[in-house]
């Protein structure tokens, strides 16, 4: 047998002991890693990583892509041309004829694989240590690597490498035969937010796992322990899920709070505005790829005060052209604007196609936080709030703290007095709607970030638009603002337990028992215009 050829050779070869290696390693400890008993490499094996012996990596690799042969007690590296070196000398020999090719079966290259990874923790290459630290995580890892794991751990700066050393170790620690450390890993594991350290303790405790009682019981309380934490943090996540939905209906809802709240004007083509507003976005995009690709990142900068100009002209000349003859008729004015937004739809239709067009998110928007496992805010929906926040601050500066603003609150109370005093009221119309139509705009720029575009767009928020304004209270931003955040987490929270659909239903059926209580929404409308 080899096995057998292999000891004579040691007893008659003892002087290898002290012989120097090309490869750093033990002249004897490369004649078992290239034998053919695997229980004596992984033991071997064992001992480098235990040495903490990075310079064996190269022969490591080199078995482990099958370029080394053993002649008796000769080990040879194999070169892609054929050409044979002698792995502890160094020098080129003649094959000999008798050289086997070294075989790694699976749970061979898997120890090879997982002994590599263990000593390059410490790399001084980023890369290189994440490589290893996820190959490690998806090996069967023996005892002896938790010295390197816990060292590596310690020194680590990048997050993301440390999160996998810390389940590598912790992996190890929960299978260790030392009580004390089993013991202690469950309890380290009690604070984690992690559903992957839940099932790491899971499989502990299955069938042929931990058999110590007290130990079960530390495992088992780790798990409920981590369920309770999850499940804040999935409550946390259903909030902040229901305030991206609340600040995509706020932005939504902040221009009909002017041309229906404050003008009296159902426009149904208002939810065709932020369609023009995403299309508008989708243009400037191409355009930064065409022309200014290494700018990309600001298209979106860019996109905002297009889609808003665009959107406050078309809307200004949608009212100086009809609805300022139907003010006081709102069935002619809502089937007016129902018209239009079907004109808008077809001619989006006939320029861009009737399938959806692809917006993509800037780099500074793609990703997010994760704050636990079942909890990961995205960067895009992130920047959504506080672009709704932005956009609400603008219009309560523009509509409090600017003569614009002073003459549509006037024009809203007391159209006729107003007029008396000298207020164009004729452009104020235009200018109101204008700023009504163009911050849909900008809704459609946010829409343009987290959703598909495409020439039904607006369908898809008007009702929910509507009903913002309405309960929120007819011409109040503050009720607005109450209105779209407690209907978007509602709606999300009754998601959970009923499904979209269902949720939906009872969130109308909900606003509708609200307004026949209150039929002026959270927020009345004050002013000689209520009378």
């Amino acid at each position: 047998m080899r096995i057998e050829k292999i000891l004579i050779a040691w007893m008659l070869g003892w002087q290898l002991l002290f012989a120097s290696s090309a490869y750093a390693l033990a002249p004897t400890d490369m004649v078992v890693l290239a034998s053919d008993d695997n229980d004596q490499r992984i033991a071997t094996l064992k001992t480098i990583v235990t040495a903490d012996d990075a310079e064996a990596i190269p022969f490591l690799e080199l078995l482990l892509d099958d370029s080394v042969s053993l002649a008796g007690t000769q080990v040879l590296i194999i070169g892609d041309d054929g050409s044979a070196t002698d792995a502890i000398t160094g020098k080129s020999v003649k094959l000999p004829s008798d050289a086997e090719d070294v075989v790694n079966n699976n749970r061979m290259r898997g120890q090879l694989e997982a002994t590599i990874a263990a000593l390059n923790l410490r790399s001084t290459d980023a890369a290189i240590r994440l490589q290893s630290a996820q190959t490690l995580r998806e090996s069967d890892v023996y005892e002896v690597a938790l010295s390197l794991v816990r060292q590596a751990e310690a020194i680590e700066k990048d997050e993301k490498i440390i999160a996998l050393l810390v389940k590598i170790r912790s992996g190890i620690e929960l299978s260790s035969s030392d009580k004390a450390l089993r013991m202690k890993a469950a309890k380290e594991l009690a604070s984690s937010t992690s559903t992957e350290m839940k099932q790491l303790l899971a499989s502990r405790m299955e069938e042929g796992g931990e058999t110590d009682i007290e130990v079960r019981k530390a495992i088992s309380a780790a798990m409920l322990a981590i369920d309770n934490r999850l499940s804040y943090y999935e409550y946390a996540g259903t909030i902040f899920t229901g305030l991206s939905l609340g600040s995509v209906l706020l932005l939504a809802a902040l221009g009909l709070a002017i041309t229906y709240g404050l003008m009296g004007v159902i426009n149904m083509a208002h939810g065709e505005m932020m369609m023009l507003g995403a299309y508008a976005t989708y243009i400037v995009q191409n355009l930064f790829r065409d022309y200014l690709p290494g700018w990309f990142d600001a298209y979106v900068l860019v996109a905002i005060p297009v889609a808003f100009m665009v959107t406050a002209l078309i809307g200004m000349v949608m009212e100086r052209t009809v609805i300022r003859h139907l003010y006081g008729r709102p069935l002619e004015t809502l089937l007016a604007t129902w018209g239009i937004s079907l004109v808008l739809m077809q001619s989006v239709r006939t320029i861009f196609g009737a399938q959806n067009v692809r917006v993509e998110n800037p780099s500074w928007m793609s990703g997010g936080i994760e704050l636990a496992s079942n909890l990961v805010l995205p960067y895009n929906r992130i920047a959504i709030i506080v672009f709704s926040l932005s956009v609400l601050l603008l219009v309560w500066t523009v509509l409090n703290k600017t003569r614009l603003g002073l003459f549509v609150r006037a024009v809203t109370q007391n159209r006729s007095m107003a007029g008396c005093v000298g207020v164009n009221t004729a452009r104020v119309d235009a200018w109101a709607f204008g700023l009504g139509s163009g911050i849909a705009g900008l809704a459609g720029v946010a829409l343009a970030q987290i959703g598909n575009v495409g020439p039904d767009l607006g369908k898809t928020y008007i009702v929910d638009s509507f009903m913002v304004v309405v309960v929120g209270g007819v011409g109040q931003l503050a009720g607005a603002v109450y209105a779209a955040l407690g209907l978007g987490i509602a709606t999300k929270f009754l998601e959970g337990f009923s499904g979209a659909v269902l949720a939906k239903i009872i969130v109308l059926v909900i606003i509708i028992i609200f307004i026949q209580k209150r039929p002026q929404g959270i927020f009345a409308l004050k002013g000689r215009s209520v009378d």
